[in-house]
C-alpha cells in the first residue's frame, strides 16, 4: 500500500517536491530565452529590410511661404540615378488643416538632387512636410 503524504497517495499525480519543479522553471527559462532571441533575430531582419529596400527617401531642407496660395518647398532626394522618384509634399495652415498637397517627380539621372519646388495651397500655409518618396 502507497504511503498518503500531504493528502495524496504519493506517486500518483507524477513527481512532486523541488527537482521537479527546478526542471520546469529551467525549462520556462531556455523557453523564454529561446523566444526572445527569435524574436529579437525577427525584429532585427524587419528593419534591415525595411531600410534597404527604400531606394529613393528625401527630406525637407527648407521651406518659404511666398503667397496665400503658394509655398516654396526646398527638397532633398536620394536615389539610384537610373529611377525616377516621386516625394509627396503636403502644407498645412495654423489651425492644422491640410491646405496643399501635390506630388513631384524627380527624374534627373543624379543620385543626389536638390531641388525648390512651388505647393499651391488653398489658404496662407504655415508648414511644409515631407510624406514620402517612391519610385515612379
Amino acid at each position: 500500500m502507497a504511503t498518503v503524504r500531504d493528502g495524496v497517495p504519493e506517486g500518483r499525480y507524477g513527481r512532486s517536491g523541488a527537482a521537479s519543479d527546478a526542471r520546469t522553471d529551467r525549462r520556462l527559462k531556455i523557453t523564454g530565452l529561446v523566444l526572445g532571441v527569435l524574436l529579437l533575430a525577427f525584429v532585427g531582419w524587419a528593419g534591415v529590410h525595411y531600410i534597404s529596400g527604400q531606394k529613393v527617401t528625401g527630406e525637407v531642407t527648407g521651406f518659404t511661404v511666398t503667397s496665400d496660395t503658394e509655398v516654396s518647398v526646398n527638397i532633398a532626394v536620394r536615389k539610384p540615378a537610373s529611377v525616377t522618384g516621386v516625394c509627396t509634399v503636403r502644407s498645412q495652415a495654423a489651425d492644422g488643416l491640410e491646405v496643399g498637397r501635390a506630388e513631384f517627380r524627380f527624374e534627373e539621372d543624379g543620385d543626389a538632387l536638390h531641388r525648390t519646388v512651388v505647393l499651391k495651397t488653398t489658404e496662407r500655409a504655415t508648414s511644409a512636410e515631407l510624406m514620402g518618396c517612391a519610385e515612379g
